[in-house]
């Protein structure tokens, strides 16, 4: 039997339904133009406060374990620099190539 993902499946659970009256609102929220949202409760911030915002500051990827057959010259070279960290080298490599693909680079 597959084990399946604990952190996705505690979080999926973890989140009630919404009600009826909550998909109402949502509906007829959808259909508004943005000038007729009132904001007044999240007041627009200035050009200041997002120069110093950084992305992903608190994004920190689900690690899952996983086995993979790796040509033995590929890991000779990532393990070049050390047997320790080559798998966080091959998944940094991995990552760029998939950002790269999905910025259409």
């Amino acid at each position: 039997m597959k084990k399946q993902n604990s952190v996705n499946t505690a979080h999926h659970h973890s989140i009630p339904p919404l009600t009826e009256n909550q998909k109402v609102e949502l509906a007829a929220l959808a259909k508004k133009d943005d000038h007729d949202i009132d904001y007044g409760d999240a007041p627009s911030l200035d050009d200041e406060v997002w120069a110093n915002a950084s992305q992903g500051r608190f994004y920190k990827p689900v690690k899952i374990q996983k086995t993979v057959r790796i040509d033995a010259d590929v890991l000779a070279w990532l393990e070049k620099s050390g047997t320790k960290g080559y798998q966080t080298r091959l998944n940094a490599i991995l990552r760029r190539a998939m950002l790269a693909e999905c910025q259409g680079y």
